[in-house]
């Protein structure tokens, strides 16, 4: 019968937590985004106008912000507002988001083409240029590793 019970009680609360979720909020006011972020959209994209900024809070992990312009461009930014990825599409990521080191090493060796996208992760930098071409850099933008489209 003790045993009846605590698996009741497991199932219980295994039940409780698959059923707790985290809260996602939808908008488009610029404010609901921490000030570094909303700076950061005057700076690189001032014109551009927001068409949906998701705030979202993790259970056990901090709030991040994902936005995505009416242009096609998405970016993220963690709790303190700071951009952990900018994907633009077609179109070119601002050059100021991009290190010295990796804007001269994809101008000297893929000279032809143009950063779409950019993530930044503790081991450094993952960018994608126009033609597919994937591209990792350390943190401070030594080239590491290249992949290609198929």
């Amino acid at each position: 019968m003790k045993l009846n019970r605590i698996l009741f009680l497991l199932a219980f609360m295994a039940a409780a937590l698959t059923n707790v979720r985290a809260f996602d909020k939808y908008t488009i006011d610029r404010d609901e985004l921490p000030q570094p972020a909303q700076e950061f959209l005057n700076e690189h994209f001032p014109k551009a106008k927001v068409s949906m900024i998701k705030v979202d809070k993790h259970l056990l992990k901090k709030t991040d912000y994902d936005v995505k312009l009416t242009n096609g461009t998405k970016i993220e930014f963690n709790n303190s507002g700071k951009w952990t990825s900018v994907d633009c599409k077609t179109k070119e990521v601002p050059q100021k988001l991009i290190l010295k080191a990796i804007r001269n090493y994809v101008s000297k060796n893929f000279p032809q083409t143009f950063i779409t996208s950019i993530e930044k992760k503790t081991s450094g930098y993952e960018i994608e240029l126009n033609d597919g071409v994937e591209l990792k850099f350390n943190p401070l933008g030594g080239f590491k590793s290249m992949k290609m489209d198929d």
